[in-house]
């Protein structure tokens, strides 16, 4: 079992940034790819970004790709995503997720292991 907690998120003016953490614990080995989703309300959850631990490729959405950045931090067990240049419509909570090899990084199908969420709430 691997758990996730997610932090950082919190309320921010257009233009601004926040960076979210996810912290994994448990069996850790049982999972080698992390990544970020998103939901805003009365939508369906989707795909941000990705980072396979260890080799540290990443993968970002259309929509994130130049503004966020996800990055590890093996020794704390810790993956972030720093979001730059916010905007209203990044507004959504924001949840991590976890598996081992997932054939496709955008599919939530692919992810055994999700954290709660966090707020991010991005204003006009």
């Amino acid at each position: 079992q691997v758990q996730l907690v997610e932090s950082g998120g919190g309320s921010v003016q257009a233009g601004g940034s926040l960076r979210l953490s996810c912290a994994a614990s448990g069996y850790t080995d049982s999972s080698n790819c992390v990544g970020w989703f998103r939901q805003a309300p009365g939508k369906e959850r989707e795909w941000v970004a990705a980072i396979f631990i260890g080799g540290g490729s990443t993968y970002y959405a259309d929509s994130v790709k130049g503004r966020f950045t996800i990055t590890q931090d093996n020794a704390k067990n810790t993956v972030s995503l720093q979001m730059n240049s916010l905007k209203p419509e990044d507004t959504a909570m924001y949840y991590c997720a976890a598996g081992l090899n997932p054939p496709d990084v955008r599919r939530q199908w692919a992810y055994r292991y999700w954290g709660q969420g966090t707020q991010v709430t991005v204003s006009s």
